[in-house]
């Protein structure tokens, strides 16, 4: 379920495209989380600073995602995802550990500068892997 549909469809229609395809990145994103189970979406606008996608598992009641695609504003745009740290791990250590950097909490964020199949695969597990730790979170 996507909140703001009209939304987050106006914000993608007028997103013009660059060669770092960090669209087409956000795309993948909002893709899988659209497919996960039991996942509620939120688009959370800021207008010239963020655009937020935030998953939240239906089961979670203490805290109120367990993912955020933000897209950065900037020439070009670029993405930050990030995660409670104690949703998911990061075995290769690509990403930062930023204390208090998730709504106040401890979390693990990763950047995107430019669309990478191996980053959004490696990134795709994150979500996988704090879906399901999520789904416990009640």
């Amino acid at each position: 379920m996507i909140m703001a549909d009209e939304e987050i469809n106006g914000f993608i229609e007028g997103w013009r495209e660059t060669s770092e395809q960090n669209k087409e990145a956000f795309l993948f994103f909002k893709k899988l989380l659209a497919s996960l189970e039991a996942v509620v979406l939120e688009f959370v606008p800021r207008a010239g600073v963020t655009y937020s996608l935030r998953a939240k598992h239906e089961n979670q009641v203490e805290k109120p995602l367990f993912v955020m695609v933000d897209v950065i504003e900037g020439e070009p745009r670029w993405l930050s995802i990030c995660f409670y740290a104690d949703l998911t791990t990061d075995p290769e250590e690509k990403g930062d550990f930023v204390p208090g950097g998730l709504l106040g909490e401890d979390a693990r964020c990763f950047d995107i500068e430019e669309y990478s199949e191996t980053m959004l695969h490696y990134l795709e597990q994150r979500v996988i892997e704090a879906h399901r730790n999520a789904s416990v979170q009640v």
